[in-house]
């Protein structure tokens, strides 16, 4: 595949994929997911690399979620060459690759972007990286892991904060709620995550494997979940309410749900 919107490195046992979208906050469409898909098989079948790091382009963004401005243009962020919108592929084949995914926060994890680095094994933060949901502001949700499994991450009670009320969290505060590993300067995010990558891929991959296995059994169940809470917001998207949340969003003002009450 010629990536477009993703970049693919291998180095000293390391796999590096780097969303590669920095004039758009590194959000995502169709064209984006497809790509993060085949880099994650990629780098599963690469015996070179023994762990995998995710990160974005530029200093100012992770990943913000989905392209807005191409859901209010076209109605959806754009479906893979296959027809199908494969975010939940992406989600899956993160927890499914047998090889430990540490994502570098490099700014926003915010919306898609927040849960694509919840289901990372690891998340190392710049200091200056801020985390949380925008899905009710923006008339959108993620009822799966995004819910589910944060829930797990952080307790029910802060999982339920950061959902009901759309608030920024700045790093600290991330790696004191456990949504985080650690917190390191800016300059020192990508060395620090070689670092701990290479500290992987030295390991055992048969036991580094089975250890994924492991800690994923216990959360599999939610995947029946995700797919009823992909069929719902698929069914949610395109209504007048989701539209007053896009529409309020791109034209920066507060939405009015009012009436959807």
């Amino acid at each position: 595949m010629d990536y477009t919107d993703v970049l693919y490195d291998v180095d000293e046992g390391v796999a590096t994929i780097t969303i590669n979208r920095p004039d758009r906050l590194n959000c995502f469409r169709g064209r984006t997911i497809e790509e993060l898909v085949h880099a994650f098989k990629r780098a599963w079948a690469d015996k070179n690399a023994g762990c995998v790091i995710l990160t974005a382009a530029g200093t100012k963004s992770f990943c913000v979620g989905g392209d807005q401005k191409e859901m209010q243009e076209k109605g959806s962020y754009g479906a893979s060459e296959n027809g199908l919108w494969e975010i939940d592929d992406l989600h899956t084949v993160i927890r499914d690759i047998p090889k430990p995914v540490i994502a570098a926060v490099n700014g926003y994890a915010i919306g898609g972007g927040h849960v694509i680095h919840v289901l990372c094994d690891v998340t190392i933060a710049a200091e200056h990286a801020k985390f949380g949901q925008a899905g009710p502001r923006v008339g959108s949700f993620d009822a799966g892991w995004g819910s589910a499994y944060l829930a797990r991450i952080v307790g029910e009670k802060r999982a339920r904060e950061i959902w009901f009320f759309c608030r920024q969290y700045d790093a600290q505060t991330a790696v004191e709620w456990g949504l985080v590993n650690r917190v390191v300067p800016a300059e020192q995010l990508m060395d620090e995550a070689r670092s701990m990558a290479k500290e992987a891929a030295a390991l055992s991959p048969t036991a580094l494997k089975f250890l994924k296995h492991a800690f994923n059994a216990d959360s599999a169940h939610i995947f029946g979940q995700v797919k009823m809470a992909a069929d719902g917001l698929a069914s949610f998207v395109n209504s007048e309410e989701a539209v007053e949340g896009r529409t309020a969003f791109l034209e920066k003002r507060k939405p009015d749900f009012a009436r959807f009450r």
